[in-house]
């Protein structure tokens, strides 16, 4: 599964960004983007998108977050096909931008950060859904370029034949007998990496604004023998290599039925902090169905949409009512009163592009 965001990557975006917008000038892209701010509540009709035939999206593969579901309830809403190439947050906005002259995907999934690189980038254009004023402020562009459609928080996925004592936060985590047991993944590309770097901080004092107490957390983690270098995907834990993997929980629920062995893995939300982040719904600005996406983002807004999420492990960002059978399925609440969310994007924008290079000198140097 590709849903990874390179920020060396979204660096380059934002750089590129900065020469488009001076280049974009009087030229017809802005009246293009002007003509589609106006229209931003607009609302497409059945007509036009059973005329458009289809949606295709990046990004956006049936296994994260319950989308099978999702599209084969808008594919047979509107008589429409779907089609989806997984990719990475970063890669998702390089192609909206490559292929701009000829246009492929119509949406894309991408961690939070990238929404803003989005609209800097003017390759996204603004659409306010049906269901826009439910969702909470932090959660979405004011201008309705990105909309936060649901949450996830780093846990711990732990497998319990591996593990003999179950840790519950980072500090259990430094115990001697978790010696090459804890997998993080690559902090040097993946979003989720990344942000357990952001929990680790946040565990330990620091915060997005101060990322390194994280940092060293991990260093101490590697000097101790307790990091083990691995990816934390699921193959991995189904071949019995990761004793502990630190990753978002809806992937760690998920992980833990695809596998099959459900007594066998507990999922654990780090009681001494750990943080809360969207991911956002962006539609292509150079979108070839744009009734069909608009239309997707309805449903996906809708109550029935933000409960497929839930369905498959996601958080959804709205405040909907969960059926009992799916509320189960999920963690508690009370097991998140250890969760913040992201307050400074800004910084936590600087910080992820800085991640990487710690990385390397703090911790793969040891």
């Amino acid at each position: 599964m590709l849903k990874r965001s390179t920020k060396l990557l979204a660096l380059g975006l934002i750089v590129t960004s900065m020469f488009t917008t001076t280049l974009i000038g009087c030229g017809a892209k802005k009246a293009t983007q002007v003509d589609a701010a106006a229209n931003v509540t607009a609302r497409p009709t059945k007509e036009a998108v059973q005329k458009e035939g289809k949606l295709i999206s990046y990004g956006m593969p049936k296994e994260w977050a319950d989308y099978e579901e999702i599209f084969k309830t808008v594919e047979g809403n509107y008589g429409i096909t779907h089609e989806d190439t997984d990719m990475t947050s970063a890669e998702e906005l390089s192609k909206f931008k490559a292929e701009k002259d000829n246009p492929v995907a119509d949406i894309g999934d991408v961690g939070m950060t990238f929404g803003n690189v989005a609209k800097a980038q003017g390759i996204v254009q603004p659409y306010k859904n049906e269901h826009w004023d439910d969702v909470p402020d932090w959660a979405k562009d004011k201008d309705g370029y990105w909309t936060g459609a649901y949450t996830g928080t780093i846990a711990f996925l732990v497998n319990k034949k591996l593990v003999k004592d179950i840790p519950h936060s980072f500090k259990d985590l430094l115990n001697t007998e978790y010696k090459n047991c804890v997998v993080v993944g690559d902090v040097e590309k993946a979003a989720q990496s990344q942000n357990a770097i952001l929990a680790a901080a946040l565990a330990n004092g620091g915060d997005e604004k101060n990322i390194q107490p994280g940092i060293d957390y991990f260093k101490k983690l590697k000097e101790m023998g307790n990091l083990k270098d691995i990816d934390n995907k699921v193959s991995n834990f189904q071949k019995g290599e990761v004793p502990i993997g630190i990753l978002w929980d809806f992937n760690a629920l998920s992980y833990r039925k695809t596998i099959n062995q459900m007594d066998d893995y507990e999922v654990v939300v780090p009681t001494d902090g750990t943080v809360i982040s969207a991911y956002v719904s962006v539609i292509n600005q150079y979108a070839p169905h744009p009734n069909a996406a608009k239309a997707f983002q309805d449903f996906l807004f809708s109550d029935e949409g933000q409960i497929d999420l839930a369905k498959g492990f996601a958080r959804p960002i709205r405040k909907v009512t969960l059926p009992d059978d799916v509320k189960k399925q999920l963690l508690p609440d009370d097991v998140y009163k250890s969760a913040k969310s992201i307050s400074d994007y800004d910084a936590w924008d600087k910080a992820s592009e800085e991640i990487p290079d710690l990385w390397k000198q703090n911790v793969l140097a040891q």
